[in-house]
Protein backbone atom coordinates (compact mmCIF):
# COMPACT_ATOMS: atom_id res chain seq x y z
CA UNK A 1 0.00 0.00 0.00
CA UNK A 2 2.92 2.12 0.89
CA UNK A 3 4.26 2.15 -2.64
CA UNK A 4 1.04 3.28 -3.81
CA UNK A 5 1.65 6.80 -1.49
CA UNK A 6 4.61 7.79 -3.30
CA UNK A 7 4.19 11.23 -4.58
CA UNK A 8 1.09 11.81 -2.16
CA UNK A 9 0.01 13.40 0.89
CA UNK A 10 0.30 11.00 3.89
CA UNK A 11 0.11 11.89 7.96
CA UNK A 12 2.53 9.99 10.20
CA UNK A 13 2.03 8.75 13.85
CA UNK A 14 5.03 8.61 15.17
CA UNK A 15 5.98 6.39 19.09
CA UNK A 16 5.03 9.51 21.62
CA UNK A 17 3.70 12.33 20.75
CA UNK A 18 5.23 13.77 17.27
CA UNK A 19 3.30 13.27 14.06
CA UNK A 20 4.46 14.46 10.61
CA UNK A 21 2.29 15.48 7.72
CA UNK A 22 3.81 16.07 4.18
CA UNK A 23 4.48 14.27 0.91
CA UNK A 24 5.91 11.24 0.17
CA UNK A 25 9.05 11.23 -2.31
CA UNK A 26 10.24 7.43 -0.95
CA UNK A 27 10.58 4.62 1.29
CA UNK A 28 12.96 1.53 1.96
CA UNK A 29 12.31 -2.04 3.14
CA UNK A 30 12.70 -0.80 6.73
CA UNK A 31 9.98 1.97 6.47
CA UNK A 32 12.68 4.73 6.77
CA UNK A 33 10.54 7.73 4.82
CA UNK A 34 11.64 10.59 3.11
CA UNK A 35 9.29 13.54 2.94
CA UNK A 36 8.85 16.87 1.63
CA UNK A 37 6.97 19.58 2.49
CA UNK A 38 7.05 18.39 6.11
CA UNK A 39 4.80 20.05 8.85
CA UNK A 40 5.68 18.77 11.86
CA UNK A 41 3.14 18.72 15.03
CA UNK A 42 3.27 18.39 19.07
CA UNK A 43 0.23 16.93 20.48
CA UNK A 44 -0.76 18.41 23.70
CA UNK A 45 -3.26 15.65 24.96
CA UNK A 46 -5.57 16.87 26.89
CA UNK A 47 -8.64 18.24 24.55
CA UNK A 48 -7.04 16.88 21.62
CA UNK A 49 -4.69 19.74 20.21
CA UNK A 50 -2.16 19.46 17.67
CA UNK A 51 0.06 22.93 17.72
CA UNK A 52 2.22 22.96 14.44
CA UNK A 53 5.71 23.14 15.81
CA UNK A 54 8.29 22.66 12.76
CA UNK A 55 8.34 23.02 9.15
CA UNK A 56 10.95 22.05 6.80
CA UNK A 57 11.33 21.39 3.08
CA UNK A 58 12.51 17.45 3.69
CA UNK A 59 13.08 14.89 5.83
CA UNK A 60 14.18 11.51 6.67
CA UNK A 61 12.21 9.74 9.49
CA UNK A 62 13.49 6.12 10.88
CA UNK A 63 10.60 3.63 10.19
CA UNK A 64 11.35 1.87 13.71
CA UNK A 65 9.76 5.13 15.25
CA UNK A 66 6.79 5.19 13.28
CA UNK A 67 3.01 3.79 14.71
CA UNK A 68 0.73 4.71 11.82
CA UNK A 69 0.78 5.73 7.98
CA UNK A 70 -2.68 7.42 7.31
CA UNK A 71 -2.57 8.40 3.13
CA UNK A 72 -5.04 11.08 2.21
CA UNK A 73 -5.00 14.85 1.45
CA UNK A 74 -6.63 15.91 4.33
CA UNK A 75 -4.21 17.41 7.14
CA UNK A 76 -4.48 17.07 11.12
CA UNK A 77 -8.14 17.27 12.35
CA UNK A 78 -9.28 20.82 14.11
CA UNK A 79 -6.86 22.03 17.15
CA UNK A 80 -3.65 22.52 15.41
CA UNK A 81 -1.94 26.00 15.35
CA UNK A 82 -0.42 27.64 11.83
CA UNK A 83 2.32 29.35 12.10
Amino acid sequence: MIDKCQGNNIWILMQGEKEFYGTLRGFDEYFNLILDDVKEYQDFGVGGKRILVNKVESMLLNGSHISMLIPGDNPPPNGENEK
